[in-house]
């Protein structure tokens, strides 16, 4: 079974996945004001096409949601998911101007 969880320490921080009690994948992340940055996505290669990124991206959007935070998706993952999908992040997207 598959749970997720978002460890943060000051301003730097993770979404951790995990599948029956082994760590996945993971999203580097901070925190600073309402800004939520996402730089990296990754999965373990025994994990890889099981569809844990996007566990991973749902889990950062419920949790900009949840606090009131706009994400920037530096990631490429995330950046493209964004991308492909608008109508699903638009809300939680900070878009550079």
């Amino acid at each position: 079974m598959e749970t997720t969880k978002v460890v943060l320490g000051n301003v730097r921080g993770e979404i951790q996945l995990f599948s029956n009690d082994t760590k996945a994948g993971k999203m580097d992340i901070s925190v600073m004001g309402n800004k939520l940055t996402v730089y990296h996505t990754e999965v373990s290669e025994e994990y890889a096409g099981k569809g844990f990124a996007k566990i991973l991206l749902d889990k950062l959007v419920s949790y900009a949601r949840e606090n009131d935070l706009k994400i920037v998706p530096l990631c490429p993952y995330v950046h493209a998911q964004f991308k492909r999908n608008p109508e699903l992040y638009n809300d939680v997207w900070l878009k550079e101007e």
